[in-house]
């Protein structure tokens, strides 16, 4: 972020706001952390604070709970707040008190949404001062950090994203899964998971490591508990390979021997495999079994990344040798990988969404300057309405995007990162 410039007196205040914070966390507990924070923002002149996470169906910003109250649930289409989570842009409106601002801040950890921050503040000539709002939101993105450090503390924070029951199927994918945002210089990843609440057998999994982007798409057979479980193995199997840095054939055999090992045969998945050069552009990946990616260039689909595919992991038969593919992507290129409940997602009448529906809801949602994290929100509720509000299948995509510049985007306006 850059250094906010003028008042030395409120510079000093805030560096004692963030160094008081930063010591009282040390022994506070996730119940406790939004009074904390509200309480340790008070000496900037934050009169009333509210930590807002959204709901697992991004459909919601649902308040924590703590001394000040009941707070009411907003929704994300429609409300300011909601304005703030999808543009991940700070929003400011009038109070019904004179003299008084209300903020609204994105709750962003790196550049993963969490949801918002609602703060009121003095504003005695109808504005907060850009000093002020710069380190209120740098005070939002640490209440976000810490969001995250404590979730895995209790249970209150994950309650307060839950609309109703997950099935431990579910509880076990959300557990292995990595944050649904990563953006870093020339790259955005973004994912979504459906249906969030009851997924079985989809996943994915992504990392960066050095100039390397991996990447990969799990689809396990069957539904529920047993789907999961094979899923899980996969990624695990995965990510063993990936650190121990064995290429995409070689990360494609450890994964089947692990499967086969496992389930002898009578469990495997499908998948992609992927790996991207982030200083060349160059895509290579192994498809086991699996929809093939996409290439959306400039709104149009341009590629569909055919490939002979491997046979799925796990599959006791059928062995040959891996073919791994490549493609050498423009800047500003999109890459899609998706399960097959995407694309097979169909109305009453079966009529299916289909990879051409995909490619150009993205184009659409690109066209009208959406970030990637909320176009991908929007194509979540997309598939669902296609469908009837029930998915019969699971449903996921990862969305890459490479030196497309729209990292910067993710963040709050007063965010310059070095």
């Amino acid at each position: 972020m850059t250094e906010p410039q003028g008042d030395p007196t409120l510079a000093a205040v805030a560096g004692e706001v963030f160094g008081s914070l930063l010591a009282a966390t040390h022994f506070t507990r996730p119940d406790d952390l939004a009074d904390t924070l509200a309480d340790r923002a008070r000496p900037l002149g934050v009169e009333d604070m509210v930590l807002y996470l959204a709901d697992y169906e991004q459909a919601l910003l649902v308040p924590v709970p703590g001394a000040a109250g009941e707070r009411p649930v907003l929704r994300i289409d429609g409300t300011l707040g909601g304005r703030a989570y999808s543009d991940s842009a700070t929003q400011q409106a009038d109070t019904a008190r004179p003299g008084r601002r209300q903020l609204w801040l994105p709750l962003i950890d790196g550049t993963d949404r969490l949801g918002v921050v609602g703060m009121t503040l003095p504003a005695p000539d109808g504005r907060v001062d850009r000093d002020l709002l710069g380190y209120c939101e740098r005070y939002a993105h640490l209440a976000a950090q810490l969001v995250v450090g404590k979730s895995a503390y209790g249970d209150v924070l994950e309650r307060v994203r839950r609309r109703q029951p997950m099935t431990v199927a579910a509880e076990l994918q959300w557990r292995l899964m990595p944050p649904l945002v990563f953006a870093t210089r020339g790259l955005v990843v973004a994912g979504v998971l459906e249906p969030c609440y009851d997924v079985g057998g989809d996943t994915f999994d992504y990392a960066v490591n050095g100039s390397t982007a991996h990447l990969a798409v799990f689809d396990a057979m069957g539904h529920g508990l047993a789907a999961a479980g094979t899923a899980a193995v996969a990624v695990s199997a995965y990510r063993t390979a990936r650190r121990q840095r064995l290429d995409l054939a070689g990360t494609y055999a450890a994964i089947d021997a692990t499967l086969a090992g496992e389930y002898g045969g009578a469990r495997f998945a499908t998948a992609v495999l992927a790996e991207l050069d982030l200083s060349t552009g160059t895509l290579r990946w192994v498809n086991a079994g699996h929809p093939p990616p996409l290439v959306v260039r400039d709104g149009k689909l341009v590629r569909i990344l055919d490939l002979r595919p491997s046979t799925p992991l796990g599959v006791p038969f059928g062995r040959e040798v891996v073919a791994v593919g490549e493609e050498a992507l423009e800047p500003g290129d999109r890459v899609l990988l998706y399960t097959d409940g995407v694309v097979e997602a169909r109305t009453a009448d079966g009529e299916f969404f289909t990879a051409e529906r995909l490619a150009g809801f993205v184009e659409k949602e690109a066209a009208g300057g959406r970030p990637t994290p909320e176009m991908l929100r929007r194509l979540r509720h997309a598939i669902l309405n296609h469908q009837g509000g029930q998915l019969q299948d699971d449903a996921t995509v990862l969305l890459v995007e490479w030196r497309r510049d729209t990292e910067l985007d993710l963040l709050p306006g007063t965010v310059s990162p070095g």
